[in-house]
């Protein structure tokens, strides 16, 4: 038995029958509902099991989400994690023990480590320098030791200079190794007149641009504005150096003083 259209009833045969959108059609009944231009299998769009072509099938639109209460809890938590909610907490805090910097946690956690890298790294380098070099360091230090040692031993008319003319240039090491007799190597004393014209204090001179406290007793305190002389680098974060005006001698920050 033949099925009836679904637009206009009458009988369709099979010669002219299309089944779509669970119905059954004339081919020129198969047309758009709004312009009724006639549509074929590709090119037809269904919209509650009526026809439609491209330029004329409905949009769907967004109806407005009603203020369940499990919606407003979303938009709360979603308020809470915003940046902008942070900042008002920031701003209402402040003086409350913040810096000027947000404390975050991700400052707060790589504060922290580097905090940690370099207590690690300095304790490090201090430890080195009370236990002696190491062995790669030996023939530099081991050529040191023995200048130094000659110059101590020079002959008695150049015994009245000035004791800063002779003053080691490694006064770390010098109080650590041992005598050059050791080592069964002995350089030739320098010239008398070098030993005149080298220059008091032995090292770099450096002067402080802020001020600083000792925080441990190998370190020493300095002011604003105090000359660094003898001065050794010994990482990237600190060195060590005598201040002119105090005599004290120690370990001080690097980012605290610049060269002259």
């Amino acid at each position: 038995m033949n099925p009836n259209c679904a637009r206009c009833g009458k009988i369709v045969y099979p010669t002219e029958k299309v089944n779509c959108l669970d119905k059954f059609w004339h081919k020129a009944c198969f047309h758009c509902e709004t312009c009724k231009m006639t549509l074929n299998m590709k090119n037809y769009k269904g919209y509650e099991k009526k026809p439609y072509c491209n330029a004329h099938y409905p949009k769907q639109s967004f109806t407005m989400v009603a203020d369940t209460p499990e919606n407003l809890r979303l938009k709360q938590q979603s308020e809470l994690q915003s940046q902008i909610r942070y900042k008002e907490e920031f701003e209402k805090n402040k003086g409350k023990g913040f810096s000027v910097v947000a404390d975050t946690p991700e400052l707060q956690r790589i504060k922290k480590t580097q905090d940690q890298i370099s207590n690690i790294k300095y304790h490090e380098e201090f430890e080195r320098s009370r236990m002696g070099p190491s062995p790669s360091e030996g023939a530099e230090l081991e050529r040191r030791n023995s200048q130094e040692s000659t110059n101590y031993r020079r002959p008695a008319e150049q015994q009245h200079q000035p004791s800063h003319h002779v003053q080691p240039s490694n006064p770390v090491y010098q109080q650590q190794q041992p005598s050059s007799q050791s080592y069964g190597y002995k350089e030739p004393a320098a010239p008398a007149s070098t030993q005149r014209n080298a220059p008091s204090g032995g090292g770099k001179r450096f002067r402080a641009v802020y001020d600083y406290n000792a925080a441990d007793e190998d370190e020493v305190s300095f002011q604003d504005g105090d000359t660094i002389i003898n001065v050794q680098q010994i990482d990237d974060g600190w060195m060590y150096g005598t201040v002119e005006r105090t005599g004290d001698t120690g370990m001080l920050p690097a980012n605290y003083v610049e060269a002259i």
